[in-house]
């Protein structure tokens, strides 16, 4: 949905903390003077994954992957503590009457840690780069222009009105990279931004220890409290477990939500949010492979099939949250009283069964790959409980999402991330979303679409509303859970764990003493 125009003081850093960098091997306590600054001396942060480059071009994403950009590039926009955007590089944004072009105005004071500005020709051209590169996200800014209007004014147009657009600027597509370094043979691994921080690379270990220094002229130095950041990259859960026991680090990463008891132990303290989603996503609902899915009172049937609090605690031992809606509880279109539509209830599934037409049930063939193989046999276990029998097929290493598109199944499991209402509707609602591979169509989801789309902001919360509704009566998916994303932090540091993102602002860290 679209907020048409948004502005702020400019003084919001004061209410924002960032984390700061140092050699791996130094103190992690946080509790270091900074040289009379009031900063901590040090961060140190566990990452999961590496940076696969730092060029905006080619690597460029959020996710697990944030705090390596957030320390050395600006954003245009910055989200809060709370998810809310907040005015960053660009201090105002607006859209024209029909919203396709929005207007954003830049702060007059920032440069590059090389000393060039970052005008609105910079920021032009870092976003020409991201949008015609190799970025996972760069698909997000396919069919946008950008201009210079001056030196501190930028317009974005889209061929049509675009809700996500606001939003993509405080992650990855609004991240800016200076141009002067666009054709540095070290583009990929020497980054050159205007972030709060600047990457020591002798320091450093590809694929390892990534090392950071306050950038001595950041425009926004209140922000800034650490003088020092080391993000080290972990991917092996005993690895982090060891790290937090030792006191290595200050935050880490907990990708393995069975471990929390023992993080906890160490006296860590946890922070979590919820940003995914699984269950099975019934693609085919219009018939065409699976004859029986183009029904929905079997659709609703596999809905009732599930003990989602069972298996909550038997897939993530309780951490998380029972859910029937795929739109997060930060969207406007979530509404908790759907989250009882469908209660477990074989029996009355075997009756909607048979009011379709299949009193003795039916063969369902689904994917299944051994990491999840317990997940495989649960679903499988209650699915036969109401008389659908599943035929599993390993499609092989690295072949579960090609086969799931071409589409080689009705119906399958996922975990999916419950991204913001734009980007999730294009994502699996839409005729032409990547994870509604049959491209089914229905008439009333496409009239909410177009009111979310070109609906002033009121209209579109009712659409957004009314859609989420009709989904789950519709049964176009049947959630088990939300999947509780777990980030610990030692005694001596502060943090305010944003619910829009799998890995913590760089922002949100502060020394607690």
């Amino acid at each position: 949905m679209f907020r048409l125009k948004a502005t702020a003081a400019l003084a919001i850093a004061a209410a924002l903390v960032l984390t700061g960098c140092a050699g791996g091997t130094g103190d992690t306590s946080g509790d270091g003077d900074g040289e009379g600054t009031g900063r901590g001396d040090r961060l140190t942060l566990i990452s999961i994954l590496a940076p696969t480059s730092y060029d905006v071009g080619q690597g460029a994403e959020y996710g697990n992957r944030s705090p390596f950009f957030q320390a050395v590039f600006d954003t245009l926009l910055q989200k809060d503590a709370s998810g809310e955007l907040q005015p960053w590089i660009a201090t105002d944004w607006s859209y024209n009457e029909d919203n396709t072009v929005l207007t954003l105005t830049l702060r007059d004071d920032v440069e590059f840690t090389d000393g060039t500005p970052l005008d609105a020709e910079a920021v032009v051209a870092s976003m020409e780069r991201f949008r015609d590169g190799t970025s996972p996200q760069a698909a997000t800014m396919l069919g946008k222009e950008f201009a210079a209007v001056d030196a501190t004014t930028v317009t974005i147009t889209t061929p049509a009105p675009d809700p996500s657009l606001v939003n993509l600027l405080s992650i990855a597509p609004g991240l800016i990279q200076a141009p002067s370094s666009f054709d540095d043979a070290d583009a990929a691994t020497e980054p050159v931004g205007s972030g709060p921080y600047i990457f020591d690379a002798a320091s450093s270990v590809t694929g390892t220890t990534y090392n950071y220094t306050a950038n001595p002229d950041y425009w926004n130095a209140d922000a800034i409290k650490y003088d020092n950041l080391t993000i080290n990259v972990m991917e092996d859960t005993t690895a982090i477990i060891n790290a937090v026991k030792a006191g290595e680090a200050n935050g880490a990463k907990i990708a393995d939500n069975s471990t929390i008891t023992e993080v906890e132990g160490a006296g860590w303290t946890i922070a979590a949010n919820e940003l995914d989603f699984q269950g099975l996503l019934l693609f085919d609902r219009g018939g065409t492979m699976a004859p029986e899915l183009g029904d929905v009172k079997v659709r609703q049937a596999i809905n009732m099939a599930f003990d989602r609090e069972a298996l909550l605690q038997s897939l993530q031992s309780g951490y998380g949250t029972v859910t029937e809606q795929v739109f997060p509880t930060t969207s406007v279109a979530y509404d908790e009283a759907l989250d009882s539509t469908y209660e477990y209830d074989p029996e009355g599934a075997k009756d909607l069964l048979a009011d379709a037409g299949y009193p003795d049930g039916f063969s369902l063939d689904m994917m299944s790959t051994p990491a999840f193989q317990t997940t495989f046999d649960l679903v499988a276990q209650q699915l036969a409980d109401i008389g659908i029998d599943v035929n599993y097929t390993d499609p092989g290493t690295g072949n579960f999402i090609t086969d799931m598109l071409a589409p080689k199944y009705a119906a399958t499991w996922m975990a999916l991330e419950q991204n913001p209402d734009w980007q999730l509707i294009n994502f699996m609602i839409a005729p032409s979303a990547t994870f509604n591979p049959f491209k089914y169509q229905d008439d009333t989801v496409d009239g909410y679409i177009e009111t979310i789309q070109l609906g002033t902001p009121e209209e579109s919360d009712e659409a957004l509303k009314a859609l989420n509704a009709y989904l789950v009566e519709q049964a176009w998916f049947a959630p088990f859970f939300r999947v509780q994303g777990s980030y610990a932090v030692d005694a001596n540091t502060n943090l305010d764990f944003w619910p829009t993102n799998a890995y913590p602002s760089i922002f949100d860290f502060s020394p607690k003493n």
